[in-house]
């Protein structure tokens, strides 16, 4: 058996886009995390941790591996992507359905894509 300890995320600008990702989530980054470091570890509650690392190429194709995120606070899938698309992500394929299941995959500002999916609110049946 193993753990996922960390998710790892090439970057250009690792604490650029970890400050992106800390103020989409409301996770910290690390108390010794400073501009211009290699590596940069976005503190999650518990592990899998998300890492950001530097890599000398950019990216050019679609990612192998993205993130399923949802909106928590009340927030729906769409208020969310609203949200996300005012802190600097782009709407990449937007797979809303009329009946109100689908995501939206985005790209944050480095071009990684990510999906935001309905909340468990929206998910759940209505009572």
């Amino acid at each position: 058996m193993i753990e996922i300890h960390a998710v790892t995320i090439d970057a250009a600008d690792p604490y650029e886009i970890a400050s992106w990702w800390s103020r989409a989530t409301g996770l910290p980054l690390g108390d010794d995390d400073n501009p211009g470091d290699d590596e940069i570890m976005l503190r999650t509650k518990q592990d899998p941790f998300l890492l950001f690392i530097r890599v000398p190429e950019g990216k050019t194709v679609k990612n192998r591996v993205h993130l399923d995120v949802n909106g928590t606070e009340g927030r729906t899938r769409d208020e969310e992507v609203e949200r996300l698309i005012g802190l600097g992500a782009s709407v990449f394929d937007d797979r809303r359905q009329p009946d109100g299941t689908g995501w939206v995959t985005m790209r944050d500002p480095e071009g990684n894509e990510f999906c935001v999916c309905r909340s468990q609110a929206e998910r759940e049946p209505a009572v």
